[in-house]
């Protein structure tokens, strides 16, 4: 496992947690009004909680439309920070989980191939999920149990990679990104290096704490291909160091 050398760790008093609750957040994307679905978990304190925003990954090859409608709400992410007074808000992109509108995160021209590997179709579609995650920041930030001075975003799969470019087109807004397993196509494609490292370049001008967490023998992510995309975000001015 490997890690920058900026990373961001920050623990408070343990707290019970309060319910889930499930919510239907109305954002402005694009001109048109749609609905997010975003599980929320509070902590059992009062007043505005340092909150992390985690963002979902793919639904592994994007063959499977029933997968597009599942919610995602990981027990053991959302406890570790809730028990420790943050607040955990997971939302759900365009067409994902209860969402309104059309799933569309860079297919190919035939949907029943699934994902596709060429640039020029699969990153039109991480703009169009960084739009969405861009919308659902801003309504996050304007709930009351958010303490916008304490936010920390990350995510896991194409959520990680998303969360660190996120931070790089709006610096400063979060303190810190926890980049889990992050990419947005697997390595098999042989547009990886180039697909992820675009992505990941943006978010160099992130000013905050980041942490890239990825292990071996993974078949989607090897390490030596998550180097290539770390060395990319410090090519383009992202500070951190790799540990093995």
């Amino acid at each position: 496992m490997r890690f920058p050398s900026k990373s961001l760790v920050v623990f408070f008093a343990v707290a019970p947690s309060m319910a889930q609750e499930k919510v239907m957040v109305p954002v402005t994307i694009d001109g048109s009004s749609v609905r997010l679905e975003m599980v929320v978990h509070k902590p059992a304190t009062s007043g505005p909680a340092p909150t992390l925003v985690f963002h979902h990954g793919s639904t592994g090859s994007g063959r499977d439309p029933r997968a597009f409608t599942q919610t995602w709400n990981p027990a053991a992410l959302t406890r570790h920070f809730v028990e420790r007074g943050w607040a955990v808000v997971l939302p759900s992109r365009r067409g994902r989980g209860g969402s309104d509108g059309f799933y569309d995160e860079g297919f190919s021209a035939d949907r029943s191939f699934g994902y596709a590997c060429q640039p020029r179709l699969s990153l039109p579609g991480a703009e169009r999920a960084l739009k969405d995650i861009d919308a659902a920041t801003d309504a996050i930030l304007a709930m009351p149990f958010v303490d916008r001075a304490r936010l920390l975003v990350g995510g896991q799969s194409r959520g990680g990679i998303l969360s660190v470019a996120w931070a790089g087109m709006r610096p400063g807004r979060a303190r810190g990104v926890v980049n889990f397993v992050g990419g947005w196509v697997g390595a098999r494609c042989s547009s990886a290096v180039e697909i992820n490292g675009t992505l990941f370049r943006r978010g160099a001008a992130h000013p905050g704490e980041t942490a890239w967490l990825y292990g071996d023998n993974d078949p989607f992510y090897p390490l030596a291909h998550s180097e290539a995309n770390f060395a990319a975000f410090q090519a383009a001015g992202g500070k951190g160091r790799f540990h093995r």
